[in-house]
């Protein structure tokens, strides 16, 4: 098996883009087949210096061996199709010789003036075909006269084509409705759909995964695969995967793209999974695995027939799933690139700070809210915590027996644990009302991490002095 992610390269990737990429990789991996990476690059008006590198860190990140690519061809190279137009050239050629292609040589103003017809009488603009019956004088006649032309295919009119995918079955398309679409550009470049064809049969891919809403073309694809006599890949044609505002996923609405989520401090494991499972469930419905086990578990036949939609909240759990079970040592070090605030606390004591959110964090940068009151020197206990303070007669006799208990330990979140638990048994007090008045007057909010860390990371000088003003005002 052999299958193929052929992007564009346009710098950035975003998450529809990398779901194919995974169901095409784990697709071949299941199979022991090869994963090749093809760059499309016929719009050169769209690509970026470095994106071919950049495209190889994103797949590297994500857990992707590239069996054959530009960097690292194999013996089907080219893999860049900017590099094979000579290919392509001969393959149009050699239709237009098998009666299955035809030159065009329409100007622009012909083809708005056509435009202009088809919106008049508000039809989709199809070309009328002139072209095709140009007489073979003609065409050589504008041939030696060096009139630019493209070269069109030639579709059936009448009848169905038929497309076979694993997931829809059979689908007939009206050739109806099918444009003699361009083959060859007038700047000797190829578009899309032929250049995907000729690559395709020529790197010997097996399979081909690709959004549904390019069905329609998979029958302009089968059409030229008949016309050369050439075996057809197996066609995989997956629902699309919609933003959060349910519309397609793009860039310009601000979707994000792999490495913007990658920067904000999600894990690419994390990501893998949970695109994995958009458009696709694995037989015992578990949710976190790893690539490997996502290669065991794949089957393509349980891709759904229906579109998905990207929740960045559902991305977030899958990430801290991910996040907590992380060695600690590679969690400080994951977690310290994206930690930004200034702080001239020692080392120890920024591990601990950064641990005792770790199984709270959802991605990266969120570190960032979370430590903030740690790192602050805004210490104010608000109207809401006063009413709290005020709430029971017990709070006072909390907040003092704590002072004394903590006056002389050692300044450890074990001691200080031991200290509350004393309080406790002291006071004769528990929950809410023994740890809500203490968390309150030593840190001036009602909710955080473990207390005891709490306490020992605010440290014992503004701690003690928090105690004593609360105690005698």
């Amino acid at each position: 098996m052999r299958t193929r992610f052929a992007p564009s390269p346009t710098g950035f990737m975003h998450i529809g883009n990398l779901r194919t990429a995974i169901f095409e990789y784990v697709l071949a991996k299941k199979d022991n087949g090869d994963f090749i990476l093809r760059i499309e690059d016929t719009d050169q008006a769209r690509k970026v210096e470095g994106a071919i590198e950049f495209i190889y860190k994103t797949l590297e990140l994500c857990g992707f061996k590239i069996d054959e690519g530009p960097l690292n061809p194999g013996k089907y190279g080219p893999y860049i199709q900017s590099e094979r137009l000579d290919l392509y050239k001969k393959y149009a050629l050699e239709l237009v010789e098998k009666g299955k292609a035809y030159y065009c040589f329409c100007t622009e103003e012909e083809l708005e003036e056509m435009r202009k017809k088809a919106s008049l009488r508000n039809k989709p603009f199809v070309y009328d075909g002139r072209c095709s019956k140009l007489s073979h004088e003609k065409i050589e006649e504008n041939l030696k006269n060096g009139v630019p032309y493209v070269i069109r295919q030639k579709m059936p009119k009448t009848g169905f084509t038929v497309v076979k995918d694993v997931i829809y079955g059979d689908i007939k398309i009206d050739n109806s409705i099918l444009d003699d679409q361009i083959l060859l550009k007038s700047d000797g470049f190829p578009t899309y759909n032929f250049a995907n064809v000729i690559d395709d049969h020529l790197m010997a891919i097996t399979h081909v995964i690709r959004g549904k809403e390019y069905l329609d073309q998979t029958a302009k694809y089968n059409l030229l695969y008949e016309a050369f006599e050439w075996e057809k890949p197996t066609y995989i044609h997956v629902a699309m995967v919609l933003g959060e505002d349910g519309n397609k996923l793009s860039k310009r609405n601000g979707d994000a793209s792999f490495m913007d989520l990658y920067e904000e401090g999600y894990l690419p494991e994390a990501i893998v999974n949970y695109l994995s499972l958009l458009g696709w469930s694995p037989a015992d419905n578990k949710e976190v695995f790893t690539i490997d086990e996502l290669i065991q578990k794949f089957d393509e036949k349980r891709i759904s027939k229906s579109s998905s939609q990207y929740d960045v909240k559902k991305l977030q759990w899958f990430n801290h799933q991910y996040i907590k079970e992380m060695e600690d040592s590679n969690y400080l070090t994951w977690v310290k690139r994206y930690f930004e605030t200034p702080t001239d606390k020692d080392e120890k004591w920024l591990d601990h700070l950064l641990l005792i959110y770790k199984n709270a964090l959802n991605y990266g940068k969120e570190i960032n809210d979370l430590v903030k009151d740690f790192l602050s020197d805004n210490y104010e206990i608000n109207a809401e915590c006063r009413e709290f303070l005020a709430s029971d007669e017990v709070i006072p006799s909390v907040i003092k027996t704590f002072r004394d208990e903590i006056t002389n330990i050692n300044w450890t979140v074990e001691d200080i644990s031991l200290a509350i638990n004393n309080v406790k048994e002291k006071v004769g007090v528990k929950g809410k009302l023994l740890f809500m008045p203490i968390r309150i007057v030593t840190t001036g909010i009602m909710h955080g991490p473990e207390l005891a860390d709490t306490i020992y990371l605010t440290g014992k000088d503004n701690v003690m002095e928090r105690l004593n003003n609360e105690i005698n005002k």
